[in-house]
């Protein structure tokens, strides 16, 4: 399998920061995708898929804080640096409480940045070497869903949903592994790379949003209340043809019946 190349969003305001920066990313095989603004950055972002963001924190039109609580409502996983030629204890403290990974004051070498970019790949797992090509072209069916890899989406009739990385890495490995049993350390250490029990805990979260996806299919015919005219939500009376089960203190089960 061909592995792809690490993806950057590179957002600097200043152009000639930002041509030396893409330049020298790209000569060590990253792909770069670079903005000169916050507002043009946020929309590619609901569009794109990239690997980590390096923002610039003061910008025209949307300043790197604001543009990374945008991405974070969106993938609350990537990986982000900022950038900011101020030597500022509040903004760094603000920065890393709004959820950046790296905080880099300029100038700066690029070199340095670069190594700095390779650590936080390596630790969530999306460097080349460590992982599993992201973004592989695999659909999966299962029921009446389908799950595209590449894109992140899981296809209902009834709704298709943008998923987040992680939620696609986990939902990928219960396709691969449907109606088997995994065990809660395999999912952890496939998924967040660590066994430990503090991280089964985020686990467990994104278990239950996986859970509400899934349910789509039965919950929920809704109907018109003709006296009142509320909408009513009723269960089907049917076994759902896909779900998560939890098998006590050994792990899950995706079962998907026929």
């Amino acid at each position: 399998m061909k592995t792809a190349k690490n993806r950057i969003m590179l957002v600097e305001d200043s152009q000639n920061l930002r041509y030396v920066l893409k330049d020298y990313f790209e000569m060590l095989d990253y792909s770069v995708t670079d903005f000169a603004d916050g507002i043009s950055a946020s929309q590619a972002f609901n569009k794109g898929m990239f690997d980590i963001c390096v923002l610039d924190i003061m910008m025209p039109g949307k300043d790197g804080f604001t543009l990374m609580q945008e991405i974070r409502k969106i993938d609350p996983d990537i990986p982000i640096i900022l950038l900011t030629s101020k030597l500022n204890k509040e903004d760094k403290i603000k920065g890393f409480k709004l959820g950046c990974d790296d905080y880099v004051v300029k100038p700066f070498s690029t070199e340095e940045l670069t190594l700095r970019i390779k650590a936080i790949l390596r630790r969530t797992k999306r460097s080349d070497t460590e992982n599993k090509v992201l973004y592989e072209e695999k659909t999966y069916k299962f029921g009446d869903f389908e799950f595209n890899y590449s894109s992140m989406e899981l296809i209902h009739p009834k709704k298709t949903r943008l998923l987040t990385r992680k939620e696609a890495g986990l939902l990928k490995l219960f396709c691969e592994h449907q109606n088997k049993l995994l065990p809660r350390e395999v999912i952890l250490r496939e998924i967040w790379g660590d066994e430990d029990y503090s991280v089964g805990r985020s686990m467990d979260v994104f278990l239950t949003k996986l859970r509400s996806y899934l349910n789509i299919e039965t919950i929920d015919e809704e109907y018109i209340n003709k006296e009142g005219g509320r909408r009513n939500k009723y269960k089907l009376g049917h076994e759902p043809k896909v779900e998560i089960v939890n098998v006590h203190g050994t792990g899950f089960i995706l079962k998907v019946r026929e």
